[in-house]
């Protein structure tokens, strides 16, 4: 289910060949005030924020020989009176939304958090992302 947006906001300021070293300065100037929202549900309401977590900023790099971005982002638990059952990765104008779970091998989600959201407000939790930049590239050249 996971959807990414903005990719080709992103490539639309390249000018010229986009290379993966030339994505993935795109994305990491993009990605620098990203933050993740985590998103429950009760009942007809399915956009109830249960925590807000804001880019840990010296976490962020890109492995130039898998090329791929790492970064974590962390914040506080603000509800839990829902289970977590979506998430939104939100930079300037990169977006990756999908579904995500607690609880480890739950079919069709994306983003299994990790121990660190135990649900209980306060918490702090802490949440590795990895985007892999070759795929990135492939569906900007379709």
């Amino acid at each position: 289910m996971r959807q990414l947006l903005g990719l080709e906001n992103l490539r639309r300021q390249q000018p010229g060949l986009l290379n993966a070293q030339k994505l993935a300065e795109l994305l990491l100037a993009d990605l620098r005030d990203c933050r993740c929202i985590i998103y429950g549900c009760i009942g007809d309401d399915d956009r109830i924020v249960l925590a807000e977590l804001d880019l840990i900023a010296d976490t962020l790099g890109y492995e130039m020989f898998d090329q791929r971005i790492d970064f974590v982002v962390a914040g506080s638990i603000q509800r839990n009176d829902c289970l977590p059952l979506t998430y939104r990765l939100q930079g300037n104008q990169f977006a990756m939304i999908g579904r995500c779970s607690m609880i480890a091998k739950v079919c069709g989600v994306d983003l299994y958090l990790q121990r660190s959201y135990t649900g209980i407000i306060g918490d702090i939790a802490r949440q590795k992302f990895s985007i892999p930049i070759k795929p990135l590239l492939e569906t900007l050249q379709r």
